[in-house]
């Protein structure tokens, strides 16, 4: 570009209805994303998964915080607002000039981690982030065993096979700032 401004490029988060999920996205807004970038919010569907039962994991926004308050769609179950809008909601008040899509897309019988490689090559995505949940088991046993993904949570699989940038962004307390893990850097600290 002409005018000394960085090319756009396309940020893209997993949205998922969990606090791994909101920590991506704090993050990607708050480091990740410029002005004038397209940020994709990718939601995979699984039919299968015993979270699709329960409406409580999908929780409204007070009315003061959100105008889709006492509205429902299709995909909460009339609880409320879904998760998805209210990300999009999030975004558009910290970047109101932002360009953000929503996506969501069935697994067609492939694992969580493969159905997202697949969108962010086709969308030809420079940044992922995700959200990742630390377990006790792999903080002690470590996250590689044996050099199989065999058992790799979804976010370390990213990080591996990932073409772009993969960031997996754990939040430490309310205001201790992120771990984030990409191929390059484990366990780096970001002060918030």
């Amino acid at each position: 570009m002409g005018d000394g401004t960085a090319p756009a490029r396309k940020v893209m988060v997993v949205a998922d209805p969990t606090r791994e999920s909101a920590a991506a996205l704090q993050y990607a807004l708050s480091h990740a994303v410029l002005e004038h970038d397209t940020l994709i919010l990718l939601h995979v569907e699984n039919p299968n998964s015993w979270r699709n039962t329960f409406s409580f994991l999908r929780r409204p926004l007070p009315a003061a915080t959100s105008p889709y308050a006492g509205t429902s769609s299709a995909t909460d179950g009339g609880g409320g607002v879904d998760f998805l809008e209210a990300m999009r909601h999030a975004c558009e008040s910290a970047h109101p000039k932002q360009r953000v899509h929503v996506e969501r897309v069935p697994m067609d019988g492939k694992d969580k981690g493969a159905a997202i490689l697949h969108h962010s090559k086709a969308h030809a995505v420079d940044i992922l982030v995700i959200g990742q949940r630390r377990s006790l088991s792999n903080a002690i046993l470590g996250q590689r065993r044996s050099g199989s993904f065999r058992g790799l949570e979804t976010a370390e699989y990213l990080i591996e096979n990932s073409k772009c940038t993969c960031v997996a962004v754990q939040k430490k307390g309310q205001n201790a700032g992120y771990l984030l893990n990409t191929k390059t850097q484990r366990n780096f600290w970001l002060l918030a």
